[in-house]
């Protein structure tokens, strides 16, 4: 296959004011519609600054809307819409992830949703990945949908998700991150990210690495069919926050390379497409996406993440990448400030 053309080389600098932020939270997952009224719609994910950026997502982010007259914003926060609602519920205590998307006149919001049966979290508690709370919630994310008739609202949450766990099979710990592309007749393609405890004896990690998926059904609420085998892509690549669309009877990918052995940058972007989305080939060699950024102030930065990635389209072509960043230097691990950020795509076909 050829090359896809470099995404890179069609970012136009980065409007260092559009986007979304909020005081006194971490922002992250953007994902962006037009809506009926003309506004652009930002689906995103908070949750309180006063706790760690990770993994205090994993207890307390909520799913929220924000909105722009314009695509690359700002986005002002104009209602959460999914607020915890209890640990009886499979999504009760987190929701993450948002991915919207419509078909028909139904608005369709795939998300990651968690549980636990604990308190909530006290001030004075130590939030790390060996507390009860984190490791429970880290086992129960799960991919669900919601609907709407408008992309305002009200929004119908559903009391199971739709890819659940399985017992004997390589996703058997958690399924997460949500990357959906419908086609004409309604029927999805959804790619997803897994985890799978290992084998005994349990004298390590319990848990493997981050790997992907694919999943399609004849509808968004329709059974879920799985790929079966192992993953997607060689034991040596690791990847995560994949985004999937179709572009000239083909799936297209870009996603976090975890590791940098296949775009040359870790935390960089890969590419891979796809002709039936099952067996995808990655683009050795050559980043989607970098860590480097230029702003519309001339200045280029090096972020500590770029991650999420959600392409925006109009008139059926790219015109807006939306990323999750901080400004820290080690990822989100010594940040102090996270949010969704926008760059305008050049006017040209993406091949």
């Amino acid at each position: 296959m050829e090359k896809i053309n470099n995404l890179k080389q069609r970012m136009l600098p980065a409007p260092k004011n559009g986007g979304f932020w909020m005081e006194d939270y971490w922002v992250w997952c953007g994902s962006v519609a037009k809506g009926e009224d003309g506004r652009y719609h930002m689906f995103a994910s908070r949750w309180r600054g006063t706790l760690p950026m990770h993994p205090g997502w994993l207890l307390e982010s909520e799913i929220v809307r924000a909105v722009s007259e314009r695509p690359e914003g700002p986005y002002t926060y104009e209602e959460t819409i999914f607020p915890a609602r209890g640990p009886q519920y499979w999504d009760g205590r987190m929701t993450h992830n948002p991915h919207i998307m419509k078909y028909g006149n139904t608005w369709v919001l795939y998300y990651t949703g968690s549980t636990h049966p604990f308190a909530d979290v006290a001030a004075s508690e130590q939030i790390d990945l060996d507390n009860p709370k984190v490791i429970t919630a880290r086992a129960n994310k799960r991919i669900g949908v919601a609907v709407a008739d408008r992309i305002t609202g009200p929004w119908k949450r559903f009391p199971e998700p739709i890819l659940p766990t399985r017992p004997d099979s390589f996703d058997n710990l958690l399924t997460s991150n949500p990357a959906p592309c419908f086609e004409e007749d309604g029927s999805v393609l959804m790619m997803y990210k897994y985890r799978h405890y290992n084998n005994p004896p349990y004298l390590g990690q319990l848990h493997s690495s981050m790997s992907l998926n694919v999943a399609w059904a004849d509808s968004y609420m329709a059974p879920y069919v799985r790929k079966e085998g192992s993953s997607l892509f060689p034991d040596d690549v690791e990847l995560e926050d994949p985004f999937i669309w179709k572009q000239e009877g083909e799936y297209r990918m870009i996603a976090k390379d975890m590791l940098g052995n296949i775009c040359g940058e870790k935390y960089g972007g890969v590419y891979a497409r796809s002709i039936d989305g099952k067996d995808w080939t990655l683009q050795y060699g050559e980043a989607a996406f970098s860590r480097r950024v230029l702003w519309d102030d001339g200045q280029e930065r090096w972020m500590g993440n770029m991650e999420r990635p959600f392409i925006l389209f109009e008139n059926e072509k790219p015109a807006f990448i939306f990323f999750a960043t901080s400004d820290g230097t080690n990822g989100f691990w010594d940040a102090s400030k996270t949010w969704n950020m926008v760059i305008p795509l050049k006017n040209d076909t993406m091949n």
